[in-house]
């Protein structure tokens, strides 16, 4: 019988570290002290959103981790709305800058 930890299971890529959390904020911030805009809220979502994607790719079976996917982009969706509803070309430049909605 195998055991669920055998063998080295490491991924390459983290889910969100500091360093890289950090560098979203940077990027996509409003101004010099925005950590909680819309924009970075969106875009550290779809970080996440992105790695989960990853990580079904080779774990096709987790499906505990995929119900917290779907609620990550619903929220992603609500905010996406909210930006839409105030200002559309914010909205514009946000699924630009992201690549979503092909």
């Amino acid at each position: 019988m195998r055991s669920a930890h055998s063998g080295p299971l490491v991924e390459d890529r983290q889910l969100l570290t500091n360093e890289r959390k950090t560098e979203v904020i940077g990027s996509y911030r409003t101004h010099d002290k925005d950590t909680g805009s819309p924009e970075v809220q969106v875009a550290l979502l779809s970080e996440r959103i992105n790695y989960l994607t990853e990580h079904f790719k080779t774990h096709v079976k987790d499906h505990h981790s995929r119900r917290g996917l779907l609620k990550l982009v619903q929220q992603r969706r609500r905010l996406l709305d909210y930006v839409k509803r105030k200002d559309a070309d914010r909205y514009a430049e946000l699924i630009k800058r992201l690549g979503i909605r092909k």
